[in-house]
């Protein structure tokens, strides 16, 4: 839409007493509304109208739409994006480990620094760039000792990838030329080394969702990723963009990451906890 054809905003700032009577006139019901005061109170009603907005049809509420069953949802997707944290945590130390492993053992110490060992010459320059910024800035114990006892103006990759983003060090994976390179690393995972990275920038964006508290749950993802055949039966192929094949390819990866992880039955107890539509995540 053009600019000339926006209207200003002109909505009021609403109190919590208004913001419960704008959702009673919409059709919502309330179990407790001392309790849901509270709530509004605490958390904030543009909010909580992320999770709302799904049982809304022509601007007004569905029947039987409780202001507590909505915080039952946000409640679950706030413990759900801790599990996917929990998940991309042991997923992001194991692959950079991978990625610190394969290169130093091939290329030496300082293969990062090396620029025959990667693709494109101006994003392994922006890569060492920003590294050097970390580096300066950082106040990690391992940063102050390398500083004050080496010359080098970076420390060795196992050091230096300690202050790579999942962002950083799936950039620093698509950038590394030799494809046997990518797929050593791929293939400690039982993946394609395609498949890796397409995940990757996946994991990525829900890294960074989950970090600033936004709505996961049932969100449609911008960056669908490559599936790998053997994963197929599992997958919901027909719905890409929900969250339900990360969760398919995180399970994966953490049973090879720790072969006595929990991490699935504790998302099936979540779940069940909160009584979750499982079609609204993807599921099939």
């Amino acid at each position: 839409m053009k600019t000339s054809q926006k209207q200003s905003f002109n909505k009021s700032f609403l109190t919590i007493n208004e913001q419960m009577l704008n959702l009673k006139a919409l059709g919502m019901l309330f179990k407790n509304e001392e309790k849901a005061k509270n709530t509004l109170e605490n958390i904030n009603f543009y909010r909580l109208s992320g999770v709302w907005f799904i049982f809304k049809k022509d601007g007004k509420f569905q029947d039987n739409i409780y202001f507590e069953d909505i915080l039952n949802i946000y409640n679950f997707d706030r413990e759900f994006r801790l599990h996917m944290l929990n998940a991309i945590e042991r997923i992001e130390i194991s692959i950079r480990n991978r990625f610190i492993t394969e290169l130093s053992s091939k290329y030496g110490l300082f293969a990062h620094l090396d620029t025959t060992v990667f693709h494109n010459e101006q994003r392994h320059s922006f890569l060492i760039e920003k590294l050097k910024e970390d580096f300066k800035r950082s106040k990690e114990l391992f940063s102050k000792h390398f500083k004050t006892k080496y010359k080098e103006e970076l420390p060795p990759l196992w050091i230096s990838a300690e202050l790579m983003t999942m962002g950083q060090v799936s950039n620093w994976l698509n950038n590394i030329k030799a494809r046997k390179d990518r797929q050593s690393i791929a293939k400690h995972y039982n993946l394609d080394e395609k498949v890796l990275l397409s995940f990757l920038h996946n994991l990525t964006v829900i890294r960074n969702i989950s970090a600033h508290h936004s709505r996961l749950w049932n969100r449609k993802l911008p960056i669908p990723f490559t599936y790998p055949k053997f994963l197929h039966t599992k997958m919901n192929v027909d719905n890409k963009q929900n969250i339900y094949n990360t969760i398919v390819m995180c399970e994966h990866l953490m049973d090879i990451i720790d072969t006595d992880n929990v991490w699935k039955n504790r998302l099936e107890k979540l779940i069940v906890k909160y009584n979750i539509d499982r079609t609204m995540m993807g599921y099939k």
